[in-house]
C-alpha cells in the first residue's frame, strides 16, 4: 500500500489525471486485497470460527463501488498496517518474555588433558569438568569441585543477594559467576540443565496463540449484524448508497482483531516480570475465572524439608542445647537428610570435633565427641524407651539414653497469607490433596487455612478428586511441585508447577510455572490474570461502543467516508493503547486487594 501511494504521487507529477489513476489503482488493489481477505475469511469459517474481517471487506468494496477512493485507500492502509501494528505491540508487550533468551549460555571451557578447550555448551557431557571464569554465565548444571565464589542466582531463583559457592555446592546454569573462577563437574547436559528448561518454558509461552480471539469472534456476530442493519436502514431511508459505505467505513473490526490478543500477550508479559510463566492465553483466561484451587502438601503448602521442631532431653543433667550439640557433632559429616537438618538447627552452637565415626546404614551413627561415645539414630540403636509417632532421632551417651529430637515438615511462612488472599479474591473452595496420613494432613491444613483435605491419596486418587469437582466450582487449579504431581497438573483446568527448580515432569505438564519458590505467586497470578481479562474485555467493548456511536452519526450523512476512515484509525489506536495497559495492570489493583484483606 505504501507503493500504491508512491505510484499515485508519481503519476500526479507527470501531469496525468489523478482521479482516473486513483480509480484504476484503488480498484485493482482494493479488489485484490478484498479477494485475499475473503479467502482467509472462508478458511476461518471452515475452521468453525466467524471471521471479523467481513466488515472490512464490505467497507472496501462499498467505498470503491460508490467512488470514495481516498476513503478506500485509507481503509486499505489500515488493513495492511494492522498486522504490522499488532506485531509491534506484541513485540513491546512480549519483551520481558524474551529476556531470559538473551542470556542463554552457549559456550563452555572444558578441561581436556590439563588444558581448557572452548566447546559449545551442547557438546558438554555429564561427568566432564568445566571452568567458569569470573563474570561468566554458568553453561550447565554441575557441582563445584574447586574454588570459592559468590554467584548471582537472580535469573533463576529471584534471590537478590549473591550466594556463596564452594566445594560440593550445586551450581545452576544461567546463574552468573562472581569474581573468582570455579571448577565444576557437570551433572546435567545443556539440554537438561536448569536454564534450558526455563528457556523452553518461555518459548512455549511466546509461541502460543491467544485463544481469546475466539471470544472476540463471538462479539463479531452481533456487531456485524448491527453494522449491516444500521447501514442498510441508512441507505433505505436516504436512498443514497454512499450512506451505506459511510456507515461501514467507521465499523472498524480492529477492536476485535487486535485489542484482545494484545491485552493477553501484555498480561503474559506482566506475569513473566513477576516470575510467573504462563504458557498460553487459554491458561491465563481460565486462571482469571478459577473457582477452586487444589494444593499438594509436601513441597507446596509445606517447605518439603524436615526441620527440628522439638528437643526433648530424657535426663535431668542434660539440657536442650547440650543434647542438640552432641547429636549435631556426631552427625556433622553425614549426608543423611536428618543429619543435615540437625546441623542446620545447631547453627549458632559450637560443634565439637567427632572421631571414630561409624555409620550403620538404616540404623544410625556412632562417634566419639568430647571423649564420650555418642549414638544417634533409631530408638533401638540409642537404647530409647519412649518412642514417638513423629519423625525423630534418639541419642545415647556412653550407652545411656539421654533424649530425642523431633522433626517435621513445616508449612511455608507465606502459606496462610496466600490462602487469605485467595479467599479475598472470591475463591472459597481451597483443597489440599496429600499422600500423608489424615491426622498429619489435617494439622497442616488447619495451620494453612485450607477448607477441604483429602489424605492418603495416590497419584491416581488425586486425579479422581480433581475430576469430581462440580461444574459450578470450575475452573479448578492444581498446584504441585514433584514428579508425582505431573498427572494432576495435566488433568486440572490449570496446572501450576511450584518453582522451576522442581521436577521437570511437573513443569512440563503444567500450564503455569512459578520461577520463584514462593507460594504467594499463586494468588498474584490469579490477580494479574483477572486484571488482564478485565482490560481485554474493556478494550473490546470500548472499541465496539465508539464504533456504534460513529455508525449512528454516519447514518445521518454527517461524516464523509474519508473522515470516517480517519476516525476508524483513531478508534484502532484508542483500543490498542487501552489493551497495552495490561502490561502494567489497572492502577490500584493491588491496593484494592490490600484494602479488601484489611
Amino acid at each position: 500500500m505504501v507503493l500504491t501511494v508512491a505510484l499515485i504521487a508519481a503519476v500526479a507529477e507527470w501531469g496525468l489525471h489523478l482521479p482516473h489513476v486513483a480509480v484504476i489503482v484503488i480498484n485493482v488493489a482494493g479488489l485484490a486485497l478484498a479477494a485475499l481477505m475473503f479467502w482467509d475469511m472462508v478458511q476461518t469459517l471452515r475452521s468453525g470460527k466467524f471471521g471479523v474481517d467481513l466488515l472490512a471487506i464490505t467497507a472496501v468494496v462499498a467505498t470503491v463501488v460508490v467512488g470514495e477512493y481516498w476513503a478506500a485507500l485509507i481503509v486499505l492502509l489500515m488493513l495492511t498496517g494492522g498486522d504490522a501494528l499488532e506485531d509491534y505491540a506484541a513485540h513491546k508487550a512480549n519483551s520481558e518474555l524474551r529476556d531470559l533468551l538473551a542470556n542463554t549460555p552457549t559456550m563452555a571451557h572444558r578441561q581436556e588433558g590439563g588444558k581448557l578447550v572452548d566447546v559449545a555448551a551442547d557438546a558438554v557431557k555429564v561427568g566432564d569438568t568445566v571452568v567458569v571464569r569470573p563474570g561468566e554465565v554458568v553453561p550447565v548444571d554441575g557441582r563445584v569441585v574447586d574454588g570459592d565464589s559468590l554467584v548471582d542466582e537472580a535469573n533463576i531463583t529471584g534471590e537478590s543477594r549473591p550466594v556463596a559457592k564452594s566445594v560440593d555446592a550445586p551450581l545452576m546454569s544461567g546463574t552468573v559467576n562472581g569474581d573468582a573462577a570455579l571448577t565444576v563437574q557437570v551433572t546435567k547436559t545443556a539440554a537438561d540443565s536448569q536454564y534450558q528448561s526455563i528457556v523452553r518454558l518461555v518459548q512455549d509461552a511466546a509461541s502460543q496463540q491467544a485463544p481469546f480471539v475466539r471470544l472476540a469472534d463471538r462479539y463479531a456476530v452481533p456487531f456485524t449484524l448491527v453494522a449491516y442493519v444500521i447501514a442498510g436502514v441508512a441507505w433505505f431511508l436516504s436512498g443514497d448508497p454512499v450512506r451505506f459505505a459511510e456507515v461501514l467505513v467507521v465499523a472498524s473490526p480492529c477492536p476485535l482483531i487486535l485489542a484482545a490478543p494484545i491485552a493477553l500477550v501484555s498480561g503474559m508479559s506482566r506475569t513473566s516480570r513477576n516470575g510467573i510463566i504462563v504458557k498460553s492465553g487459554a491458561a491465563l483466561e481460565k486462571l482469571a475465572s478459577a473457582r477452586t484451587v487444589a494444593f499438594d502438601k509436601t513441597g507446596t503448602v509445606t517447605r518439603g524439608d524436615l526441620r527440628v521442631v522439638a528437643v526433648e532431653p530424657a535426663v535431668d543433667d542434660v539440657d536442650d542445647a547440650t543434647l542438640l550439640s552432641w547429636a549435631a557433632s556426631a552427625e556433622q559429616h553425614s549426608g543423611h537428610i536428618l543429619a543435615r537438618a540437625l546441623v542446620t538447627a545447631a547453627e549458632g552452637h559450637e560443634l565439637s570435633a567427632s572421631t571414630d565415626v561409624s555409620e550403620a546404614t538404616g540404623h544410625g551413627v556412632t562417634a566419639t565427641v568430647e571423649g564420650k561415645v555418642v549414638a544417634v539414630g533409631q530408638a533401638g540403636f540409642a537404647h530409647a524407651t519412649n518412642v514417638s509417632d513423629q519423625t525423630a532421632v534418639y541419642v545415647s551417651v556412653d550407652g545411656r539414653y539421654v533424649g530425642r529430637i523431633l522433626f517435621a515438615d513445616t508449612i511455608r511462612a507465606e502459606t496462610p497469607a496466600t490462602m487469605k488472599r485467595l479467599h479475598a479474591l472470591g475463591i472459597h473452595n481451597l483443597m489440599m490433596i496429600s499422600g500423608d496420613r489424615q491426622q498429619t494432613a489435617d494439622a497442616v491444613a488447619d495451620q494453612a487455612g485450607i477448607d477441604t483435605v483429602y489424605a492418603q491419596q495416590l497419584p491416581a486418587d488425586k486425579i479422581a478428586v480433581l475430576k469430581q469437582v462440580s461444574r459450578d466450582q470450575r475452573p479448578v487449579v492444581m498446584v504441585g511441585d514433584g514428579v508425582n504431581d505431573a498427572p494432576s497438573l495435566a488433568v486440572a483446568d490449570v496446572g501450576i508447577a511450584m518453582g522451576a527448580r522442581g521436577a521437570t515432569a511437573a513443569s512440563e505438564s503444567a500450564d503455569v510455572v512459578l520461577l520463584h519458590d514462593d507460594l504467594s505467586q499463586v494468588a498474584s497470578g490469579v490477580l494479574i490474570a483477572r486484571d488482564t481479562m478485565a482490560i481485554a474485555r474493556e478494550a473490546v467493548l470500548i472499541g465496539i461502543g465508539i464504533c456504534t456511536v460513529l455508525m449512528l452519526i454516519a447514518s445521518f450523512g454527517v461524516i464523509p467516508a474519508i473522515i470516517g476512515a480517519l476516525f476508524q484509525e483513531v478508534v484502532d489506536t484508542v483500543t490498542i493503547l487501552y489493551a497495552l495497559r495490561a502490561r502494567h495492570g489497572r492502577k490500584g489493583a493491588d491496593e484494592r486487594l490490600a484494602e479488601h484483606l484489611a
